[in-house]
């Protein structure tokens, strides 16, 4: 049975609501890629940090450079941990504060995870020529950058 579109909401225009549909859309898909490995989304964006450092972060560190408060971190680095994808060391500085170490595991996983994601954004920007779907990541990260006021917002 096809339902007819509620034009309630597929004719809202705004920029918040185009923006926020897209990424629900775009989400969804790249959520079900990452479940395949057994991680959410938020937990690739974890493994990507913690596989793209060059030094070592603490916790308190990493979820200031995510945007993503103390609970929200923790419960994620504790599902990473549990699934052997992720190990918390002690800082050797201060044995009371934990850096959070991508584990080979986790390497394998970030990495299979990616593919994915790349594969999810190539099918979802397919209606787009390349170069238009290049401007719009272009447009995009300009948008991100100016400062529009407090960065409130997370990359999780």
């Amino acid at each position: 049975m096809d339902l007819a579109p509620d034009l309630g909401c597929t004719s809202r225009a705004g920029l918040n609501w185009l923006l926020h549909r897209a990424a629900q859309k775009l989400g969804a898909v790249a959520q079900e890629a990452a479940v395949r490995h057994g991680i959410t989304t938020r937990g690739q964006i974890v493994l990507s940090a913690l596989a793209s450092e060059e030094f070592q972060r603490t916790q308190l560190a990493l979820g200031h450079a995510l945007g993503v408060d103390k609970t929200t971190l923790t419960a994620e680095l504790d599902r990473l941990e549990r699934a052997g994808l992720i190990m918390r060391k002690p800082d050797p500085n201060d044995r009371r504060v934990r850096v959070p170490v991508i584990t080979e595991q986790g390497r394998v996983v970030q990495r299979e995870v990616e593919k994915l994601h790349v594969q999810v954004e190539r099918e979802f920007t397919a209606g787009l020529e390349p170069a238009e779907a290049h401007a719009l990541r272009e447009l995009l990260e300009r948008l991100i950058a100016v400062d529009h006021g407090p960065d409130s917002g997370s990359c999780m």
